[in-house]
């Protein structure tokens, strides 16, 4: 698939333009950078600990990815052990195919959210598919309504105020709903309640997974993960390749650092699952299939992450905890929420356009966006340098350019 340059350069800086106009995201922005750093100022007074266990993760990713391969093939023994199903997928499409043949067509799908699946476009999919498929966090859902997309990655909905979010679910439910949170927050919960109930399937990620155990743990505060992993009779865990860890013990402090960094000092839940719901109360025969799902299947995807691992200059990006805290300190993103990215967002998701998400040409305009600043290497706990990737990546297209050749090894286009 071939990009017209020029024309994504246009149509993305008139975006960008636009959104540092727009009063719903300088509000709603404002507030949530506020509210954002006091919480981490807090959490890390809270637990002193927490900088000097970030370096401690800095080494375990390091280690993790030099030796993902290995790590991969015993995470899905793992899970297979623990009567799962595991399969590895290559690139988008086969991570699609994959789901769709274990979920079919004319389901109803519950879903957490997850930037994999919106790198995958994997609710739009399972929708073509004859799928009703709806999202579970409470961000996301406001958007699937909104038929917007994801404005960070921790907080979606963030460029969305309450004001706006009344309006929506006014609509929606059609019933005045007042702008009011406790009230905006009741009418979801009363809404997917019955749909975690009657759902076919649930889908979730993963924040990181453990080889050795097959465990995957997931972080959150809404209670929907749970809800929609552990209602419907089959949950699906879509996750990336650099998700892995080796062992149960190093899973647990890459996700304390993560939710630490992420604005808590504490999630509400912190999910822990490794196969299908299992009993062994009668004669202490282990059956599967009890209270939870029956059916259990985890879906590892590469594309270009592999590509990404490989090249030294930007392999430390895989890294990425997926806290969100760089964005709140960048100051193009302070004024544009997510419209400085696609998929993924800012400085570090230009590279992750780069490789994963539609290539060299789909990332450079936000490859000319970033400041360079380095507030976000400062912020985060893996201490990604950013700038520096940014450097080579305006390198490579100038070069690329020059030669007509594709500076980057073309990888699937969403």
């Amino acid at each position: 698939m071939k990009i017209d340059l020029q024309k994504e350069f246009n149509d993305y800086t008139q975006n960008l333009n636009k959104a540092s106009k727009d009063q719903h995201i300088n509000t709603a922005i404002t507030r949530a950078v506020k509210a954002y750093r006091s919480t981490v100022a807090e959490s890390l007074e809270r637990f002193p600990h927490t900088p000097e266990m970030a370096a401690e993760v800095r080494e375990i990713k390091t280690q993790a990815m030099a030796n993902n391969s290995e790590l991969l093939a015993q995470a899905m023994a793992s899970v297979e052990r623990n009567k799962g199903k595991a399969f590895y997928a290559r690139d988008r499409q086969q991570a699609l195919e994959i789901a769709a043949g274990i979920i079919g067509t004319g389901k109803t799908v519950v879903k957490g959210k997850s930037m994999l699946g919106e790198e995958l476009h994997l609710r739009e999919y399972l929708e073509e598919k004859g799928n009703e498929v709806w999202e579970t966090d409470l961000g996301e859902f406001i958007l699937q309504l909104k038929k917007d997309r994801p404005m960070h990655i921790l907080s979606p909905a963030i460029h969305v105020p309450r004001e706006q979010v009344a309006e929506i679910f006014s609509k929606f439910f059609n019933k005045d709903v007042p702008p009011e949170i406790a009230e905006e927050v009741g009418v979801v919960r009363e809404f997917l309640r019955e749909k975690y109930f009657s759902a076919h399937v649930g889908i979730s990620g993963a924040n990181v997974v453990a080889a050795d155990t097959g465990a995957m743990v997931i972080i959150e505060n809404e209670g929907n993960v749970r809800l929609a992993s552990g209602a419907p009779p089959v949950h699906i865990v879509m996750v990336g390749i650099e998700k892995i860890v080796p062992t149960f013990q190093e899973a647990m402090k890459t996700a304390e650092v993560t939710w630490r960094y992420a604005q808590y000092g504490v999630p509400g839940y912190v999910n822990i699952v490794s196969g299908p719901s299992k009993t062994g109360d009668i004669e202490k025969v282990t059956t599967y299939g009890a209270h939870g799902p029956k059916e259990f299947y985890v879906i590892f995807v590469d594309n270009g992450r592999s590509e990404m691992a490989k090249d030294e200059k930007f392999s430390q990006a895989l890294h990425c905890l997926r806290c969100g805290g760089c964005m709140y300190e960048c100051p193009v993103f302070q004024v544009t929420a997510g419209h400085f990215g696609h998929t993924y967002l800012s400085g570090i998701g230009a590279v992750w356009t780069a490789f994963v998400s539609g290539g060299l040409e789909k990332a450079a305009p936000l490859v000319y966006t970033c400041l360079r600043c380095g507030r976000c290497m400062e912020r985060c706990p893996m201490q990604i340098n950013v700038p520096a990737m940014i450097g080579e990546l305006r390198n490579r297209i100038v070069n690329g350019a020059a030669q007509g050749e594709e500076p980057l090894p073309q990888v699937a286009h969403s």
